[in-house]
């Protein structure tokens, strides 16, 4: 059995932890920084941690696809795997403490107007106090209760909101929120909703679910996160009332388009906070560790046969 490990990211911990692990499977494992540098003749892997997708589209022996990131919307296209019944198991898990913390920071950022202050400070200008706002008291609506939901939900409590609530696809979730609705129910909640924090996988049902009419439903000088998908929000709609001050302000880590268009009106928001899809790097210590720990734990049941923790839906699409 061989084994591929694509990062250009592990440390020599991870690579000590990876032979281990496939040792103790009874495979041979070959490191690559790129899937431009895999040689010919490792084409032929039975399990890739990392990803490849010139081996994906064309090896059809290929057993096992670990992509080291959570959202897999890109290869839900049908005959993306040359084997159609390869396993397809992402990291997730690992993600929930990096962009929740990403998500309680840039809340904060535009909630305290900390993105303006800068600004002046750094042009050598001395700002005078202006309107803020707090998370103690916020009502909070976090749209998308998996693992990053729930992990910022878990944070965000400390701050005492008013009001926590969660909605999803099933309607339900932890206990860590005062109640969960389903999406269908959305629209009901939003007029009491301070701040709305996305972090929503890329699928069909959530393209496009914050609309123009879902934007104007949120209560007046409300805040939006969202480090899910881009293509999960009408920009235009959002560009419109964040002009308008509809919106008090909003962060955005993704975007309908990635890179961003130099033409957008994003760029020029003075209330929009923008960071370049990097929530969820692969740069947090913690991050990495759990990441190697999770394909790690799979093998071990993909060795012996047993069901994969970290199997990714194909219906579903996460």
């Amino acid at each position: 059995m061989k084994i591929l490990a694509i990062n250009n990211l592990f440390e020599e911990k991870h690579i000590e932890l990876i032979k281990k692990g496939a040792a103790e499977a009874g495979a041979q494992v070959h490191f690559y920084t790129s899937d431009k540098e895999i040689l010919q003749s490792d084409f032929d892997a039975d399990i890739i941690y990392g990803f490849a997708p010139e081996i994906v589209k064309t090896n059809k022996n290929l057993k096992w696809l670990c992509v080291p990131w959570a959202g897999v919307d890109s290869l839900m296209v049908p005959g993306y795997f040359a084997n159609e019944d390869c396993i397809l198991t992402n990291s997730a898990g690992s993600y929930g403490v990096s962009i929740a913390e990403h998500m309680i920071a840039s809340a904060l950022v535009v909630l305290r107007r900390m993105n303006e202050f800068y600004d002046e400070t750094r042009a050598g200008f001395w700002g005078k106090p202006r309107s803020q706002k707090s998370l103690k008291d916020c009502r909070i609506t976090v749209l998308g209760t998996g693992d990053i939901g729930t992990t910022f939900a878990k944070r965000v409590r400390a701050f005492e909101p008013a009001a926590l609530i969660g909605v999803c696809r099933s309607g339900k979730a932890g206990d860590i929120y005062d109640k969960v609705l389903p999406v269908s129910e959305l629209d009901s909640v939003l007029p009491e909703t301070d701040l709305l924090a996305m972090s929503l996988p890329g699928t069909p049902e959530t393209r496009n679910i914050l609309t123009r009419k879902r934007i104007e439903l949120l209560a007046e000088g409300a805040c939006i996160v969202n480090v899910g998908r881009g293509t999960a929000i009408d920009e235009e709609a959002l560009a419109d009332n964040l002009e308008n001050g509809h919106l008090y302000g909003a962060a955005l880590d993704v975007f309908q388009t990635e890179p961003l268009s130099k033409n957008s009106r994003l760029w020029k928001l003075k209330n929009l906070v923008m960071t370049p899809h990097v929530a969820g790097n692969l740069t947090v210590a913690y991050t990495k560790d759990r990441n190697v720990e999770m394909f790690l734990e799979d093998l071990k049941n993909f060795t012996a046969g047993r069901p994969m923790h970290y199997l990714v839906d194909r219906k579903l699409g996460y």
